[in-house]
């Protein structure tokens, strides 16, 4: 076994760089009364403001559900079962049995975007054309851009009446509630105000949610206030204030929490937990449906359109060796998107393990041996939502595929930028020349298990970057999108995961803990199983 362990991080560095984190994080004697929530995110710039979220996931758990509301949202009130969603913006919803591609959507009545505007059906029906209709005048590419896997079910929308909305998909979707859950409402009434810019917007931008952004400062903070008119009472925050800070370094994320800059770290860097913990720093970790893996391109000139290739990558990953490294029971071994125990993992015949001697046949059944090693390049991020610490992650498995017969070189970017390499799918120009992509994914909803391996969801439509094809998965994945019995849907979903492990449609590393760190005064954080959290209950105390 490699000695994967022996990468960490340097403890002596935390006291360093803070230069980085000093401005505007300190609460001056006139704010003393009040209570300012201060979060460093790992992104390395603040997430797009104006609706639809940048920054993946982080970026709408600290701007999407923030500022803003779905029509269906996710409830984040309970770290002891797995996050489902609820009634958001639309109090019911529900499909026409006559024609399952069209589903109806009951809004909520007596609610305000940050502006004083009220939300209704036409603001829904606005909302889908800034990010569908190409030739609308509020059509934002950002936005869409970001938006492009939820909408892209979406053949037609129209308003019933003030508070009733018809969507219509493509084809049936029995999981178009969850995709909604995505599709973040913000004002037509503000972009009207801002001539109609949305750069504009950007800096005063308005919701519906329970936080509202004050004021924006590009690559350094986002302010929030306070929300005391929220729709939902139960979530008006406890917090007056709330600061988003993009700090991508983990020592520096570090130093800024240990020195008192902010009370909130994503992601604390492994060998840091000790040290946070004797200094009377929360640690607050939780299952939640997630997968740290490198997405294979199936393209005819990459190694991995072999199955054999993808098993044997698998069978090279030091797996229990990583954890260690990282620490503090951050991460669990993964033997495939969804973790061994959910109702999805089905009964998959192909073993994902630690198993160097089997890699090397595999591969040399495949081809390559040791005057001929199978040379791949992995693009992967230098940090970002969910990504853990993918610099010594990497380098730690780069070491290990080496040994069994691999060559590999590694091409780091920054986070948005992989996720714009991502959303390309591998086929893209840019792409050329990649043959995996290291980009961590959620599993909340039957979306991703569908979307990952059904070949008519390449990008811009799903996750199927690397163009997997598959006869088997594929047949599956379209029974499991038509299916309204959530029992049988589940049952399919099953059966799909077992066919796409046995075809190792990724390389399944680990699945991610969600550490974050938390000051001593922050109190009623509840770590929902979710990569989204929910930042209202939290209060701070002296």
């Amino acid at each position: 076994m490699h000695p994967v362990g022996r990468r960490g991080f340097n403890q002596g560095l935390v006291a360093t760089s803070l230069s980085a984190v000093a401005a505007g994080t300190a609460v001056t004697p006139a704010q003393a009364a009040e209570k300012v929530l201060r979060v460093a995110m790992t992104a390395g710039d603040i997430p797009l403001t104006t609706g639809q979220a940048s920054q993946g996931s982080e970026g709408i758990r600290f701007m999407g559900i923030t500022a803003y509301d779905a029509l269906v949202n996710w409830d984040l009130s309970r770290s002891d079962v797995a996050a489902t969603i609820r009634p958001g913006l639309a109090e019911s919803w529900a499909v026409d049995p006559e024609n399952t591609r069209r589903w109806t959507f009951h809004l909520r009545q007596g609610v305000t975007f940050h502006d004083g505007s009220g939300f209704t059906a036409d603001a829904v029906v606005w909302n889908l054309d800034k990010l569908i209709r190409r030739d609308s005048a509020q059509y934002d590419q950002g936005q869409a851009t970001q938006a492009a896997t939820w909408t892209g079910v979406i053949g037609g929308y129209r308003a019933i009446d003030p508070f009733t909305v018809q969507i219509e998909t493509k084809i049936p979707d029995a999981n178009l509630p969850y995709e909604m859950s995505s599709i973040f409402m913000s004002s037509p009434k503000r972009w009207e105000e801002m001539g109609r810019d949305w750069s504009k917007v950007a800096e005063h931008p308005s919701g519906t949610g329970p936080w509202m952004v004050t004021k924006v400062v590009p690559r350094e903070r986002v302010e929030f206030a306070r929300n005391a008119a929220y729709w939902d009472p139960n979530r008006i925050p406890k917090c007056d204030r709330l600061v988003i800070r993009p700090i991508p370094d983990a020592v520096t994320r570090i130093s800024a929490l240990l020195t008192g800059q902010v009370d909130w770290v994503e992601a604390p860097a492994p060998d840091t937990i000790g040290q946070l913990k004797q200094a009377g720093m929360q640690i607050v970790l939780n299952r939640y449906p997630h997968i740290w893996p490198y997405l294979y391109s199936c393209l005819p000139d990459s190694p991995f359109r072999d199955v054999r290739v993808r098993q044997a990558m698998n069978l090279a990953i030091d797996r229990d060796g990583l954890c260690t490294m990282l620490g503090g029971g951050t991460a669990l071994p993964a033997k495939g998107i969804v973790p061994q125990g959910h109702p999805w993992f089905g009964k998959p015949s192909f073993d994902v393990r630690y198993d160097p001697d089997a890699a090397r046949a595999l591969l040399k059944e495949a081809g390559y041996g040791p005057g001929k090693p199978c040379a791949v390049t992995f693009l992967i991020s230098t940090a970002g939502s969910g990504q853990m610490q993918p610099l010594p992650m990497n380098e730690a498995i780069k070491e290990s595929l080496e040994d069994v017969g691999f060559a590999v070189t590694l091409q780091a970017m920054d986070w948005e930028a992989l996720r714009a390499r991502r959303r390309a799918g591998a086929a893209a120009p840019e792409n050329k020349g990649a043959h995996a992509l290291n980009n961590s994914l959620g599993a909340a909803d039957p979306t991703a298990i569908i979307q990952d391996s059904w070949s008519k969801m390449v990008p811009p439509a799903g996750v199927d970057w690397g163009w997997f094809k598959d006869e088997e998965a594929d047949a599956l994945a379209e029974q499991a999108s038509v299916e309204f019995d959530p029992v049988k849907q589940t049952a399919l979903l099953a059966r799909l995961h077992a066919r796409i492990v046995d075809q190792a449609i990724w390389a399944f590393v680990v699945h991610d803990l969600n550490p974050r760190a938390l000051s001593p005064r922050l109190k009623g954080f509840v770590q929902a199983q979710s990569w989204l959290q929910d930042l209202t209950p939290v209060d701070i105390v002296s």
